[in-house]
């Protein structure tokens, strides 16, 4: 697939030069969503621009994707996370909802105390499986909530400790989360678990087990009793998953209304997408803004700051999101891209990062898109003047992005003309978050249809893993490179 139409001729005009052409530019680049203001003003784009973009392979791969049939063609399946929020085939649909009365019945189970005295649960898993329940419950259980919740994921064996610290053994629940049930990392921190219950003299360890799996057989072979296991399905990736009983810790934290509510706002994004054209589809203009500077202009990188502590989670999510589903090199045909396909994104939290890296942002040498997500409304005890100088700092440092500031000293010279996208939630709830996430993962989708990529395969993780198992295989080993067999040796492995 060659480049995208639309790129054809294009001229970058100074972001000034496109506000005194446009003086009405705020409101045509600025879209309203499920109580959230996505304003692209400060961005390259023009009206003109996305007249010019030939929506079809979007349009024919969203609708696939809306019906629940095949968008993944590299391992034949469908991807069926909208049906977790009502959208796809009936039967897809129905099944999500089935699976998420059983989840429900089991937070009700633990709450009348079916389980004992519970305090905290303990998430096992990795990727997709620990990133959206830490963020969900990260951004909405600051408040007093009745159960800790601690997401374990990294096997180190500091990390491990670390959770086990934070819990008490003789009321805590332990919830192993993985799709295939045979993720290594997860599956040792697992007997990890296991081990810390039975040292701390819990009578039936196993029974504290909760198993979340697209494979629950092989859950039940574990050891967990088959009412203890949550299924969701194969149809659903990893890092789509939160939706599914992979956001079984955040229903039990946050309250099972809470996570219906987050359903719903993604619900809203799916029925916009479905129904919007395509100059008012929100997650699309977006991904032509991200086609328009990562091949159009050569950015090879994307910045995200939340100017909310709340959303302090939001950058490390996205990272998966967008990088393991378009860092592609291969077309759906199995041809070599044309150009690059996901831009690196990476990210910090307002106002911290002002003061670690954005000195490269204002003077460096490098097009990095900014994006910056904020919330009008205050949720925390302070001064108001805390929240409205921090919305203030975020605001200004697009304008300042944009406008720069010349000098005769070199030094205190700012170029100006450097793009930046803002995302203002009137609040932040379950609603606006589901919304939030939602609108990323479509964004994602609409970018690889445009680039003609699969966005729903990973089959570049899986590398490394078979050749850690082989690393540590004797007979296999010799295989390796010297500088690895050197390193083996130091380490003393």
């Amino acid at each position: 697939m060659s480049s995208p139409s639309f790129l054809a001729d294009f001229r970058r005009e100074p972001l000034a030069d496109l506000f005194a052409a446009d003086p009405a530019r705020a409101e045509h680049l600025a879209f309203d969503l499920a109580d959230i203001r996505f304003d692209f003003a400060k961005t390259h784009l023009t009206p003109e621009l996305l007249g010019r973009v030939d929506a079809t392979p979007y349009s024919e791969a969203l609708s696939r994707l809306l019906a629940g049939e095949v968008v993944n063609p590299t391992e034949g399946r469908a991807a069926e996370h909208l049906a977790e929020r009502g959208t796809g085939s009936a039967d897809s649909v129905a099944l999500a909802r089935s699976r998420h009365a059983r989840m429900r019945a089991l937070v009700d189970a633990i709450e009348v105390g079916a389980f004992g005295d519970i305090t905290g649960i303990l998430h096992i898993g990795i990727g997709g499986s620990a990133l959206g329940p830490a963020l969900l419950v990260d951004a909405l259980g600051r408040t007093e909530r009745q159960y800790k919740v601690e997401i374990l994921s990294n096997i180190d064996g500091q990390a491990v400790d670390e959770a086990f610290a934070r819990l008490d053994p003789a009321t805590t629940l332990v919830a192993i989360a993985s799709k295939t049930f045979t993720t290594a990392e997860t599956l040792r921190n697992a007997d990890a678990a296991l081990g810390w219950l039975e040292e701390a003299g819990v009578e039936d360890p196993y029974g504290r087990l909760i198993a979340i799996t697209a494979a629950p057989e092989r859950a039940v072979a574990f050891g967990i009793d088959e009412t203890r296991v949550l299924p969701f399905a194969e149809s659903v990736g990893g890092r789509y998953s939160l939706w599914s009983a992979i956001g079984f810790p955040a229903a039990l934290a946050l309250g099972v209304e809470a996570f219906d509510q987050l359903l719903e706002g993604a619900a809203l994004v799916d029925a916009h997408v479905a129904e919007a054209a395509p100059q008012a589809n929100v997650p699309l203009i977006a991904a032509v803004s991200d086609i328009l500077y990562a091949r159009g202009l050569g950015a090879e990188t994307r910045a995200i700051f939340a100017y909310d502590e709340r959303l302090r989670l939001l950058p490390s999510y996205l990272q998966q999101l967008v990088m393991e589903s378009n860092g592609k090199s291969a077309t759906l045909a199995g041809q070599p891209v044309d150009g690059p396909t996901s831009a690196i994104l990476w990210g910090g939290t307002g106002t911290d990062a002002q003061h670690a890296v954005f000195q490269l942002l204002h003077q460096g040498t490098h097009l990095l898109p900014v994006e910056f997500v904020a919330v009008s409304a205050q949720s925390d005890e302070q001064d108001p003047d805390h929240h409205r100088e921090l919305l203030l700092n975020c605001f200004a440092q697009g304008a300042a992005l944009m406008t720069g500031r010349s000098s005769d000293d070199p030094h205190r010279s700012y170029a100006g003309d450097r793009p930046s996208t803002t995302i203002l939630l009137d609040d932040l709830d379950p609603l606006t978050l589901g919304a939030l996430i939602a609108f990323y993962e479509h964004r994602t989708f609409a970018e690889a249809a445009l680039l003609g990529i699969n966005p729903f395969d990973q089959f570049g993780v899986e590398l490394g893993k078979e050749m850690a198992r082989a690393i540590d295989d004797p007979e296999t080993r010799s295989r390796f490179d010297p500088s690895t067999r050197a390193l083996i040796e130091r380490a003393g492995l």
